[in-house]
Formats: C-alpha cells, structure tokens, sequence
C-alpha cells in the first residue's frame, strides 16, 4: 500500500471552517416546525388552530398546498408528504408552520391540535403479528414482498442428511445517530427554487421536490451542504425535510425556510435499520460438509414500503453466506407493521442475515463437535466454486487466506486455549474467543447499475487545475480524498492538482446515490474512464506528449480550445461483462465485485452483572485494491464500532405508539471509547475488483461481522445460546439461567 496523503475535506473540518445546514443563514430567513400525528394509523379528522394566535404572521402549509404529487417516490408512490386524511404511523407530517422567531414558532406548534381517529383494529408492531391473518391489514397480506433464492433442492437431501440443526435468530432495530441531525433550506432566486442542506444523494432530493412542486427540473437545484453522518439515514428521509421546506417556501413568496430537526425529533421519525428474524436450518455430513441450507428471513418494513424491497433482496443474497453448498433455499419477506419506516442503514440487510447465519454455524459446529474455525474452513468458497445465487467465483482471491490471516494475526487457538483454561478455574469473568466470516456484495444489486445510468466528470482550468464533477456526496468516509486519489493517478498528475467541486444538480451530473459501496468501485471507475479521454483530449488538441511531467499537463491545458476557460469531460457506467442477473428467480451475478472477510472477537463477561467487555478485535479482509490506507482503515475501524454498539448496547424501545420511546443520547446507548478494544485491521490485494486498479467497495462490509463474532465470542465464554443483538446485561443473565433470547 502506497503513501497516504492528506485528506481533503481534512483542513476544514479541523478547523472549523467547514459549514453544515446549521451554520447557513439569510436575511430573512424563517425557521420552521412540524406537527405530527399521535396515534399509530388512523384517520385526520380535522385540524384545529387555536384563535389566540395571530396566524397571519405565520406560513402555515397542509396536504391542500401541495401543488404536485402529494407522495416521495422511492419504489412506490406509497408514503405522503403531508397526511390528508389516513395515515399509517405515529409521528406523520400533517402541518408545517414557518415564522422567523424560533419562540414564536413554538407558541404556534403548541396551539395546533390534530383530530384523529383511531383504527378499529389493534396496531401491528411485530413480524409475528403482521403475518398473523386476523391482524390489522396495512397492505395486503401485510407483506411488501416475497423473494425466493433456491439452488439445487433442500426437500431432496434434507432425510438423508447426518446432522441437522435448527434455531430462530432476531436483530433489533438500529438508530445512525450521525453527527448532525437531518435539515434543510429552501429558498426561491431568480424563479429557481434552491435546497441545500445535508443528504447524501442530491438527485434524489431533487426528483421529489420536482414531482412535489410540480416545477420543471431546470428550475430546481439543489446543493449539499457540509453533512456530519449518514450511514444510509440521509438516503431517503432528505426527501421529505427538503419537500417540506420548499413547500413552506413558496408559499412564503420565496423567502428562505429552514427546517432542521433536533435530536429527539430525528430520531423518533427518521427511518433506522430494519429489525429481523430469521429461521435457521443447516444440514451437515458427519465431516463437517453443508448438505443444505433452508433459510426463513424476514424484515420489519414499517408503515411504508420506501427502500424495504433492496433491503430485502440484499439481505436474502447474503443470507447463505459465502459458503460452498449444493442445496439452498432463502426466502425473504418484507411485512408491514404500524412502526415508522424503516430504511437504508450501512450493511443494507446484510448484517441482519449474516448474523443469522454465523451464530447458527457456530450452533452447528457444536452439536458436531467441530471447532468453528474448521467448520467454515471447510465450507468456504473458492474460486471456480458457484454460489447460492449462481454466480462463479474468480479471480485470484483466496477466501480461506483471509482467514488464516485473521486467526494469526490474533493467536486465535492459543487464546480458546486460554479462555478454556481461566474458565475451567471457575472466575466469576469468563472469557471466550468468536468469529465470523463473510463477504459483502459493492454497488447496486443485480442489474442496478444499468438502470441508474450513471455519469461524472472533469472540469480543468487553463491553469490545468483539474476538478472532480459529480453527484457523490463527502459525509466522513473520505470520498473526496478517495476519488481525488483515483483521478490524479489516472492523469499522473499530484493528488494536490486535483479538487471536488461541491454537488450541486446545477454544476455536476447525476452519478447516482452515495450508498451501497459503489463510490470507489462505481464512480471511481466512471472517472478513471473520464480522465482518459482528457488525456486523449490533450493529446490530439493540446499536443500534450504520450509522457509529460506536471508542468506539460498544465501548459496542455492551457492550449485547450476553450470560451470560458473550462473544459468539460464527461464519462457514463460501463457494466462488467457477463454480469446479468434475473430478478424473478435470484439467480446470475448479483454483484460486480465481492469483499471477503473474517472478524475475531475476545471477549469478557462480568457472570455477576452480565456486562460484556470487548477485549480485542480482528479484522481481516480482501478488498481487491486499498486506494487510500488511512481513509480505508477508518472504514473498517468505523463500521467494527458500529457493530461493537449493534451486538450490545444499541437498543432501540418503543412506545405503545410504535415510536422510538428512548429519543435520547442519554438513554440510547453507544459505544465510547472507552468500550473500543484495539482494533486490528488488516488487508489483503489480489486486484480482483471491478472499481480502479481491481479495487471492490468496503464502506459497508465491516458492518457484518462485528455482531455475530461477538455473539459467538459470549456463546464461547458461557456456554449459552445466545440468538439475538443487542444482548444487553439482562438478556445475557437470562440466558446464563437457561433462557435462549
């Protein structure tokens, strides 16, 4: 791995200078509310403004302002902007008020009131009562969608099989808690209605403001601003946040509106990771060899559809893991429940169904009496192997390289060795050792990529200063340092010749959302393309010579034919070949690029009180290509904590309304650094990746293993049988009595 340079977005934020939506300011400017229904899916009977309040001073918008489609498109034009009549969930927009005193505004929240009227059925807050016939019906069948992923033939072998083993496993909900809560501003310039605010996918917003507002596309911009976190939270909500203030400004005559929520607010009604369960059955020769996989996943969707579907269908492609067997069946259902939605979140599926499976083969590698390390190793894919979903593995990779490097680089058998001798000597703190192996799909499932028809560009001065043109958003993983990388090693130029212009849907051109792992692979690739053809450019126009020095480049670049000084390149997505994949029968090449992985975890537990320490951590993977040392390190080291706080401290509870009750940072848990252990990160290269030089995306993958390896670890340690994240203390001193949560 090469040098790693400093980061771009690096000086600014060290030095405050950076300007998030809540730094942005105008004269003028109105702040703006939202006022929400109460009950868990009903009907708005009417809307009551107290009379003390004198309403002409305020903006006040409803549902009969909207002057577009009253919906925000991600699959389905299923969830409003503003509630009408029915709606689905506690906590739906019904009312925005704007006024440019922040105490005003609260007066004015606090004087109206919002009739409803309750369903007749009881509310559904659960997968088991969603499935239940005689429950609330929120869509048909309450089930979103139903996906099927089979190979071979689990009925055939599943009488003949040695060993069988079986369990049910559940994952909770998971809060991003980013940095800055979600905001925007609205504002009208010279006709054109202007939304800046945090977000990561800027032409999503602005596909939703223009079916909303029902304005032409040309007179809609919209720009991000400085955004602290997302982890997939500012995927699709910014939709709305940015639908509602447009709204408020226009109604306002143009004059700016900011709508930026706080913490509480953000958290009990923006989207958060969808909780599962998934029903596990593994069939194993006496040796150790899977016979069959039969795989029950199904996610909580909440109260609207949104991205429940891709969720659903990532989670049901990893489900079987990266694993050689002849015979698997997963099937998948997104149902509907009275919960707000739930959405995108880092891992987008995949850490619940991994989870799933890694305890389970932990569970199977007991009842054979199998260390977990030799059950894997001998089920792991190799290349020339199929997978579940039927796509070949290739290239150079060597799954069980990784492995092997993970388990010395930590000393795995010497320290089971160890936790089985301190706990043999009965301490009331038992220790245990646990892993996970797995592999993360990068960029949009299947055929994604092809609809999204992506594009990026450059942009180089006559001073031969070259400029990164696309939609892709910096929110703290380092794309801007990333991508600058990736494009100055295509030009052979200096990192520091090379800069990111600020998204905005007037300047840069759609290069589809910042989710899913795909800005390296995806977009990096679609500018490694763009430079060349600058190159090229320079070359024939410019009589730029086949080798040049840096100072060659920019004189090239000053003979450019150019009217403004600029000279645009633009390049679009070109699909790996031999990548087809079938949506209706989950079969083909779901993924252009694959990372692989193996996660140890040592761990601790306190037998009086049930808490959990977090010792030491490993984390092993195959990315194709590290571009950037730093930047992919904090990745990792990023999504082992995430994972660290979704095995054991994040809980989410909620309310008899079906909202998030514990809206805090006081009473939603994190981890800190004091619960961090060292954290191990190591990478391998074998090049294999359809993103630059063969790297693969990585921002998700580290999100999979930390809670499996975890709970593996604690299983180890006390021998239980642990099914299910967070374990909290109490739920880990149940089990320790002989309860199976």
């Amino acid at each position: 791995m090469q040098e790693a340079p400093l980061r771009k977005d690096g000086n600014e934020k060290v030095r405050g200078t950076a300007r998030y939506v809540a730094d942005v300011s105008y004269h003028g400017m109105l702040h703006a509310a939202t006022v929400r229904t109460r009950l868990p899916g009903g009907t708005v009977v009417s809307i009551l403004f107290d009379e003390h309040v004198p309403w002409s001073e305020y903006v006040v918008v409803t549902a009969k302002d909207v002057p577009g489609v009253n919906a925000v498109k991600m699959i389905e034009w299923d969830q409003p902007v503003l509630v009408e009549a029915q709606f689905r969930h506690a906590g739906e927009p019904v009312v925005l008020v704007a006024h440019p005193d922040p105490q005003a505004l609260g007066r004015a929240v606090a004087a109206i009131h919002i009739d409803e009227r309750a369903c007749a059925t009881a509310p559904v807050f659960t997968i088991d009562e969603a499935l239940r016939p005689e429950t609330r019906r929120i869509v048909p069948d309450n089930v979103y969608r139903d996906y099927l992923m089979a190979k071979g033939s689990v009925t055939d072998v599943e009488t003949t099989t040695d060993l069988v083993f079986e369990g049910e496993y559940q994952t909770g909900a998971q809060e991003h808690l980013y940095i800055e809560p979600q905001g925007m501003i609205a504002r009208v310039e010279d006709g054109v209605l202007i939304v800046e605010g945090s977000m990561q996918c800027p032409y999503y917003v602005h596909a939703a403001l223009v079916a909303v507002t029902a304005l032409p596309g040309d007179r809609v911009r919209v720009q991000q601003c400085t955004t602290g976190g997302a982890f997939g939270g500012k995927e699709e909500y910014p939709s709305h946040i940015a639908c509602h203030a447009a709204l408020l400004a226009l109604k306002a005559g143009g004059h700016p509106v900011a709508l930026i929520y706080r913490r509480g607010e953000d958290m009990a009604v923006t989207p958060k990771r969808h909780p599962s369960r998934s029903r596990v059955r593994l069939g194993a020769s006496h040796d150790g060899c899977l016979r069959f996989m039969d795989i029950d996943f199904v996610i909580d969707g909440g109260a609207y559809l949104t991205l429940s579907p891709v969720v659903l269908s990532r989670g049901v492609i990893h489900a079987a893991g990266p694993y050689r067997c002849d015979n698997v069946r997963v099937r998948g259902r997104a149902v509907a429940t009275n919960h707000p939605p739930f959405g995108a979140f880092r891992g987008f599926g995949a850490p619940q169904s991994i989870f799933a499976l890694e305890v389970a083969l932990d569970g199977l590698a007991r009842a054979l009496g199998m260390a977990p390390d030799v059950l894997r190793a001998r089920n792991v894919l190799a290349p020339g192997d199929i997978s579940p979903a039927g796509q070949k593995i290739g290239g150079p990779l060597d799954m069980q390289r990784v492995i092997d490097q993970a388990l010395e680089a930590c000393h795995y058998h010497a320290k089971v060795e160890a936790c089985h001798r301190w706990n043999a000597q009965g301490h009331p703190i038992r220790k245990g050792v646990g892993l996970a192996t797995f592999y993360h799909g990068a960029g949009f499932t299947g055929n994604g990529e092809l609809t999204l028809r992506s594009r990026a560009g450059l942009r180089v001065s006559v001073a031969g200063v070259v400029e990164i043109l696309t939609s892709t958003t910096e929110m703290g993983q380092g794309m801007q340092t990333t991508l600058s990388r990736i494009v100055a090693e295509a030009l052979r130029i200096p990192y520091e010749g090379v800069c990111v212009a600020r998204p905005d849907t007037r300047d840069v051109p759609n290069s589809g959302p910042t989710v899913a792992s795909r800005t390296c692979m995806v977009v990096g690739a679609i500018l490694v393309q763009a430079a060349r053809k600058l190159v090229a450019r320079l070359c024939a126009d410019a009589a730029l010579p086949p080798s040049y020095s840096y100072e060659e480049f920019c004189a090239a670049c000053g003979r450019l034919p150019s009217s403004d000084g600029v000279t645009t390149i633009t390049a679009d997505y070109q699909h790996p070949a031999g990548r087809d994949w079938d949506e209706s029968t989950f079969q083909g090449s779901p993924y252009a690029s694959f990372a692989w992985a193996c996660y140890v975890a040592e761990v601790e537990i306190d037998t009086a009180t049930g808490e959990v320490s977090v010792l030491d951590f490993t984390a092993a993977q195959e990315v194709g290509r590290v571009i950037h040392p730093t930047v992919a390190a904090g990745q990792i080291e990023g999504g082992v904590v995430q994972g660290i706080g979704y095995a054991l401290f994040e809980e989410v509870r909620f309310g008899t309304d079906g909202q998030m009750a514990n809206n805090r940072v006081t009473n939603y848990i994190i981890p800190t650094s004091a619960d961090i252990p060292p954290i191990r990160v190591l990478f391998q290269e074998s090049r294999h990746g359809a993103g630059p030089g063969g790297a693969a995306g990585i921002g998700e993958l580290p999100m999979d293993g930390p809670a499996p390896a975890i709970i593996n670890a604690i299983n180890a340690a006390l021998g239980t049988d642990l099914r299910h994240v967070p374990a909290m203390p109490e739920h880990i001193l149940a089990a320790m009595e002989g309860g199976n949560l």
